[in-house]
């Protein structure tokens, strides 16, 4: 089976929310693989097990764009364990919610959010922001290298 890349992995349950994204990042030509998931239990799925979503390899994964108010599984115990992973830790975490709670801006970096937006409600301002987000972690921003959890293991960085 050909494993699809994923360069975006979206997490947000808000259909008109996903639906800009997308329409956003594709019209501005900033990423042509983006996996959207709608609760934080399939985030994990897809990033620690077996995702139900078919075969994805990681490898290429540059950006996790995620809303914290999520069903099953909330954003911020998501954002908790990618951190908390050698194989994941180091991919760009960019919380993107609603939320205005200063609890939530200092949970969030707290627990290694790599930025921390509130979402405009404004549908122009909503298209902007998005854009300058992929603009600087997709273009801009020199990412780490990440290894792959096969050569992670042989280089003795994971036990």
């Amino acid at each position: 089976m050909t494993q699809r890349q994923i360069e975006i992995l979206l997490v947000e349950d808000n259909p008109d929310d996903v639906e800009l994204t997308l329409h956003t990042l594709r019209k501005e030509n900033l990423a042509n693989h983006i996996h959207v998931v709608r609760d934080g239990e399939e985030a994990l799925e897809l990033l620690f097990g077996d995702s139900p979503h078919g075969e994805h390899s990681l490898d290429s994964l540059k950006l996790i764009l995620m809303d914290l108010k999520l069903p099953k599984v909330d954003g911020m115990e998501v954002l908790r364990r990618i951190k908390a992973d050698e194989r994941t830790k180091s991919i760009p975490v960019v919380i993107l919610t609603s939320s205005k709670e200063e609890r939530d801006l200092i949970k969030g970096y707290g627990l290694g959010v790599n930025s921390y937006i509130q979402k405009p409600v404004d549908f122009d301002q909503f298209r902007e922001t998005i854009t300058k987000v992929g603009l600087y972690w997709l273009v801009i921003n020199q990412a780490p290298v990440q290894l792959s959890l096969g050569e992670t293991i042989a280089k003795g960085t994971v036990a």
